[in-house]
């Protein structure tokens, strides 16, 4: 990337989330990531933000760099690379993209006064030399959210053992307007390694997407989305019998999302995969649709390798729930209160380098007095903020038809797949989030046991028929 030759006219809008808007090159496999401020600041406002925003980006491919790809894997996340781009650039760029903003995103405006950015590789492309033909590729970003139900002793409210986080959220949504049905989405369904679970958790995904599933970068309405579809699977088997061809396209889509997440990365590799398995206790949600008498066999576990094992693996560095990080993190902030010139030493708004992992890690191990008290609920809570990250991180599946002689093609039948699977959405969570994650909690807690004692969760579904599901090997 030549700085000195930006042109605006040479990117177009990609998207955005709620603390940075991102652009894409037209030509180059390169996005742009970029802060946003709320537009209600004022100009002095923002400009002194500015002059944090070069820390403030650094911080999050830092965290990125070396404390996330060690922990889930070189091969699936990518930091990227600061820059500093020419100001008239950015002025320029702000101005082309803010008729393409969604009018709900539009409450904030981009960062136009600190010229920093973050580049980083296009992941809804695939290099050319694995296309077949000119059909672009398909791209999926799934937010899985939380795949286990919580064990620690420090848990007040017995559903939480029972039932998920997401599922227990779900009402609190509903209520409070954000959404208008109850998702049927159990994120322990995906992390199950049950392609029966799996492949039921992603059909309901695609029923009521929510903010969990985007496809081309939009809301996908299912009879548009099979249209889309029909070109990319021209050899597709009646899967559903009795039923129509667009089931059975839905049906092999489906299965090739559980075929990337379960995967590897390497789908010739010879041998039986290591399984990563958690307790059987937690590994069903009872709100769950998807009926409990039907698993089978036990939990069969994800491969260790695969993308959803290292995100779960991740999670569960949260071993104390919210309710036990809160009363340390309290301690600590009376610790710093004391002390105030030790938060930096204990590295609490960064930077996230190789000494800040270290503190992650000694999170792991039992206090045994020869460390220092404050060090070490320091690192049970940067653990927790840790594993909040892989809570709330995406999983991004690129696919693309290739030539059945390609390294990486998903076993299906025709045709073949290239593919390409990255995980998002890794920035720290701030160490003064604690407070509302207890809050938070406590209120999804206390208004889901309030909305649903009079049903059982199960009984909440059962106006949706299920429907058969047949399955060939992925």
């Amino acid at each position: 990337m030549e700085l000195d030759k930006m042109d605006e006219n040479d990117w177009k809008y990609h998207g955005e989330g709620n603390k940075s808007l991102v652009v894409s090159h037209l030509q180059h496999c390169q996005v742009l990531r970029l802060l946003k401020f709320p537009s209600e600041d004022s100009a002095h406002t923002r400009q002194q933000t500015a002059e944090q925003a070069f820390r403030h980006i650094l911080n999050i491919m830092d965290y990125s760099k070396y404390i996330m790809k060690p922990l889930l894997g070189e091969k699936y996340v990518h930091s990227g690379e600061v820059v500093r781009l020419p100001l008239d650039f950015v002025r320029e760029l702000s101005l082309k993209v803010q008729q393409e903003r969604p009018e709900l995103r539009c409450d904030k405006v981009m960062d136009t006064f600190s010229g920093c950015g973050l580049c980083l590789p296009n992941l809804t492309q695939l290099p050319l030399q694995h296309l077949r033909d000119h059909r672009p590729p398909i791209c999926v970003e799934i937010k899985p959210k939380c795949g286990f139900l919580p064990w620690s002793r420090q848990i007040t409210k017995e559903c939480k053992r029972k039932v998920c986080r997401f599922c227990m959220h779900q009402h609190y949504k509903l209520a409070n307007g954000k959404w208008k049905r109850l998702s049927r989405y159990c994120p322990l369904d995906l992390f199950s390694g049950s392609k029966q679970r799996m492949y039921v958790a992603l059909k309901n995904l695609l029923e009521e997407p929510q903010n969990n599933l985007k496809i081309f970068k939009q809301q996908p309405d299912l009879s548009e989305l099979i249209q889309h579809l029909r070109p990319y699977f021209l050899h597709t088997n009646g899967l559903f019998n009795g039923h129509q061809p667009g089931k059975a396209v839905l049906s092999e889509f489906v299965q090739l999302i559980c075929s990337a997440l379960l995967s590897g990365g390497d789908s010739n590799r010879s041998g039986e995969p290591r399984k990563m398995h958690i307790s059987e206790g937690r590994v069903h949600c009872e709100a769950s649709p998807f009926p409990r008498e039907l698993i089978r066999n036990g939990n069969p576990g994800l491969p260790k390798e695969s993308v959803l094992s290292k995100i779960l693996q991740v999670q569960m560095l949260d071993n104390l729930d919210i309710e036990g990080v809160y009363p340390l993190y309290k301690r600590v902030e009376q610790y710093l209160e004391e002390f105030p010139k030790e938060r930096n030493r204990l590295q609490v708004d960064g930077p996230y380098n190789e000494s800040f992992m270290d503190t992650v890690k000694n999170g792991l191990k039992e206090d045994d007095g020869s460390v220092e008290y404050a060090v070490g609920k320091a690192s049970l809570v940067h653990q927790y903020r840790v594993a909040m990250t892989a809570k709330d991180c995406s999983i991004m599946i690129t696919f693309a038809p290739c030539d059945e002689d390609e390294e990486n093609e998903l076993n299906l039948e025709n045709p073949g797949f290239t593919y390409s699977v990255s995980i998002l959405d890794l920035d720290p969570k701030p160490y003064e989030g604690v407070p509302h994650q207890y809050k938070l909690d406590s209120k999804i807690v206390n208004y889901y046991l309030r909305s649903t004692q009079a049903l059982p969760p199960s009984s909440l579904y059962k106006e949706r028929q299920e429907c058969t599901l047949l399955f060939h090997a992925v």
